[in-house]
């Protein structure tokens, strides 16, 4: 039951940066290989703010605004010099590596639990359950903390998706999403394409990088290589969520890229329940990733030979 609670936590943080990913790939139809970067960045960012004393809560914010930078210049660098899209995600990624080493300090830093966001959890633990550390839920023992840490997310994935929402309402959002469907047309119309595009990525990668910074104070530390896969791990929830809703209305999209993420998470917790080895995570990850992009297809091709079949 702990791997369940842990792996739901874990799936909401994610579900974050799937939000960032749903926004760059689907919404704009940017190709944005910042991801890896930003989500270390935003982490690191985070956690060298916190041990030096500053509260958690700007430190948090902090580390999305830095995600947030990082994406602003992939997209500066596409926009404004004429890079390919790829190859200025790459550049910036790259770029990050370094940067984060240097807002870090050192590869790994360690974080203090009582000076993070869980802490809240902590409190909010002792005050509902009267100070017990250990709940008996269907027979099942659990932490009182760790179940106030899935709350907690829950919460902050709700509000963060209803604004997300909300934005893509707006007429600055509906001009991003029409970027993505035809930027000739939305150019003609007068919108500044080049601008909107940095704000997209802007969006995109403060959501990568408050994922970042939340899953450092979750994990108990930030490391130099927490953000490697993490792209693929995006495109994974975001495909699999678009294969369980099956539309491609916003709303939607934004819903299954959390069932997505959660879903995922589930998976590979499975996976490992099972007894595979944690040295294999990389390789059952893009099975995952393989398997959620194959078979939409033939789900597809299937229904399609039975309607034939059904009209012959």
């Amino acid at each position: 039951m702990t791997l369940l609670i842990g792996s739901l936590t874990i799936g909401l943080i994610l579900s974050l940066l799937a939000f960032g990913i749903l926004t760059s790939f689907r919404v704009v139809a940017f190709d944005d290989l910042t991801v890896d970067g930003s989500f270390t960045l935003g982490g690191a960012t985070a956690a060298i703010l916190i041990v030096s004393g500053v509260n958690p809560l700007p430190a948090t914010l902090c580390g999305a605004l830095a995600g947030a930078m990082a994406g602003a210049v992939t997209a500066t660098l596409h926009t404004r010099f004429g890079i390919n899209r790829l190859l200025a995600g790459i550049l910036v990624m790259t770029a990050l590596y370094s940067v984060n080493l240097r807002v870090m300090g050192k590869s790994n830093i360690p974080l203090p639990v009582d000076r993070t966001l869980m802490k809240w959890a902590t409190r909010l633990a002792e005050r509902l359950f009267a100070g017990r550390s250990m709940l008996y839920i269907g027979g099942w023992e659990l932490l009182s903390r760790d179940v106030c840490v899935l709350a907690l997310m829950t919460v902050a994935v709700l509000v963060l998706g209803l604004l997300l929402f909300a934005f893509f309402r707006t007429n600055l959002g509906l001009a991003m999403q029409a970027i993505g469907d035809n930027s000739r047309m939305i150019r003609a119309l007068g919108v500044n394409v080049e601008r909107t595009m940095i704000g997209a990525l802007f969006l995109s990668n403060a959501l990568i990088g408050l994922s970042g910074a939340l899953m450092a104070q979750y994990q108990g530390f930030a490391d130099v290589q927490m953000g490697i896969g993490m792209l693929v791990w995006g495109v994974a929830s975001v495909i699999l969520g678009e294969s369980l809703v099956g539309t491609k209305k916003i709303g939607f999209l934004i819903t299954g890229a959390v069932m997505g993420s959660v879903l995922f998470r589930l998976l590979v917790a499975i996976a490992l329940r099972w007894g595979l080895n944690p040295n294999d995570l990389k390789l059952i990850t893009a099975a995952f990733v393989f398997a959620a992009l194959v078979l939409p297809r033939f789900v597809t091709r299937g229904s399609q030979l039975v309607r034939r079949e059904r009209s012959a």
